[in-house]
C-alpha cells in the first residue's frame, strides 16, 4: 500500500506516527479541508504532470491554480497532466492519494512558491484519507525538491 511506503520513508525523520488516517475521504482539497477543519489553502495539493515523458509532481497550496504561461516558461512545455488511469503506474500513488513522498525514483518533485504563504500545510500520505501536518521546512526536507518554482496564478 502507498501509505505504508510513505510511513516507511518517514521513519528516517521519526515522523511516521504523525500520519493521520481520517474516517472520511480527503481525496480533494475541499474534502481534506473540511475533514481537517482548516483553510483550503493549507492543503498541500500535489499535481502530476508529464514533461518530455518525465513524471513531474508540482506541490502547490490548495487554493492555487496552475498558470499555463508560467508553467510553459519554466518547463518549456505546456502543462499536460498525467491521466487518472496512469497516475499510479507513473507516480506510485493512486488518484486521491497522490503525494510527494515515497514516489517512484524517476519522479521529479517541485514545490511552488504559493506554499510559502503558510507556516503549516497538510499534504496527503499515499491514500485518499490520509495526511500529515507539517511545516514548510519539513515539507522541503522530506521531499528534497528539484527546485522551488513559480507556476501558479497570482
Amino acid at each position: 500500500m502507498s501509505i505504508e511506503r510513505v510511513r516507511k520513508q518517514f521513519r528516517q525523520w521519526k515522523i511516521e506516527d504523525r500520519i493521520v488516517e481520517l474516517d472520511q475521504s480527503s481525496a480533494t482539497v475541499k474534502l481534506a479541508a473540511q475533514a481537517l477543519g482548516c483553510e483550503e489553502r493549507q492543503i498541500a495539493k500535489t499535481l502530476a504532470f508529464e514533461v518530455d515523458e518525465q513524471p513531474v509532481l508540482v506541490v502547490t497550496s490548495g487554493d492555487a491554480r496552475i498558470d499555463n504561461a508560467k508553467f510553459k516558461h519554466y518547463f518549456h512545455k505546456k502543462p499536460h497532466m498525467i491521466s487518472k488511469e496512469h497516475v499510479e503506474q507513473r507516480i506510485g500513488h493512486a488518484p486521491g492519494g497522490v503525494c510527494p513522498f515515497a514516489v517512484k525514483p524517476e519522479v521529479q518533485v517541485y514545490l511552488d512558491i504559493s506554499l510559502r504563504a503558510m507556516d503549516i500545510v497538510y499534504p496527503a500520505c499515499g491514500s485518499s484519507n490520509s495526511c500529515i501536518k507539517m511545516t514548510i521546512e519539513e515539507l522541503e526536507k522530506t521531499t528534497d525538491p528539484v527546485a522551488w518554482i513559480d507556476v501558479c496564478k497570482e
